[in-house]
């Protein structure tokens, strides 16, 4: 709590905690919050994690949908990034993403303690899903991983692939998010470069090596993986390889998983073209509402 008459904690961009939701996590940073909420009754959690250098409000196509359908969908800005505190795009530990999107979960679950929970993740946001879930197996209905960061690219020095000029991890500190990065990252390059909120700067040596420690743990969590998952990639994605979500497919003993590879797909499928985003959407929303328990389905629409 502040000390009475201090001034109270502001944003990255200046704006009063009091005035944003927010959580507050284990290290005492503030970390700004959004809430999808249906008028009706929901009839399940939906936690939305996103990707490196982003933020949250990425998702808001996504999770209206959702929300059309009677789900709660929340999400969180992850420290360091958008409108939360913390060094930006930069992690003491990876595991810092998990407990808070743990705490955040659990502060939804004490509100609605009846409902199931599903997570949402994308590349960065999709390894944080999956070894949230691997900490809490029984927790969680399923989850759907849109071009998730889950195997090295063998031929570059991080988990994301990277222009091909990126030989080692010097090199990393020259790589610009606003000049390389975002043209991989989907179809919209402008509206990322001039989103304010997202990371334009270049990714450090420390930060890396977080990734690739993220990605070497998912590695070895596979194989005990029994949970729901859906995963979504594109084939022309140069930032999270393809193989990580191949291998996860085949190597989960999970009795219920999916892989969907979309042809020329870019990196941020739910940004992709019109034709393409629309059939990401379609495929979360069916997948996750195809998995509500069945006495949730049969409730009356609009009683």
């Amino acid at each position: 709590m502040p000390e009475p008459g201090a001034a109270p904690r502001r944003s990255p961009q200046g704006v009063p905690y009091t005035d944003l939701q927010h959580i507050v996590n284990a290290d005492g940073l503030h970390l700004f919050c959004r809430y999808w909420e249906p008028a009706d009754p929901p009839r399940a959690l939906v936690f939305v994690a996103h990707g490196a250098g982003e933020h949250c409000g990425w998702y808001a196509e996504i999770a209206q949908r959702l929300k059309e359908l009677s789900l709660l969908v929340f999400a969180h800005d992850h420290v360091g990034h958008g409108q939360s505190e913390g060094d930006r795009m930069n992690i003491k530990d990876f595991q810092v993403y998990i407990r808070d999107s743990l705490q955040h979960i659990d502060v939804m679950k004490a509100r609605h303690p009846d409902l199931p929970v599903f997570i949402v993740g994308h590349s960065m946001g999709g390894a944080i899903s999956i070894l949230t879930a691997c900490e809490r197996p029984g927790d969680f209905a399923g989850v759907v991983l849109i071009a998730p960061m889950v195997q090295m690219n063998p031929d570059s020095a991080t988990p994301f692939k990277v222009p091909h000029y990126v030989h080692s991890f010097s090199q990393l500190r020259q790589l610009s998010y606003s000049t390389d990065i975002s043209f991989f990252l989907s179809r919209q390059v402008e509206a990322y470069d001039t989103d304010e909120l997202n990371f334009h700067g270049g990714m450090r040596v420390s930060f890396g090596m977080q990734l690739m420690g993220a990605a070497a743990r998912i590695e070895r969590e596979i194989p005990s993986i029994s949970w729901p998952f859906l995963l979504l990639h594109g084939d022309a994605d140069k930032l999270c390889d393809i193989r990580g979500s191949r291998m996860m497919h085949e190597n989960a003993p999970s009795s219920d998983k999916k892989l969907k590879v979309y042809d020329g797909g870019y990196h941020a499928l739910h940004h992709d073209l019109p034709e393409v985003a629309e059939s990401v959407l379609k495929e979360v929303t069916t997948w996750i509402t195809e998995r509500l328990p069945a006495t949730t389905l049969q409730e009356p629409q609009g009683s």
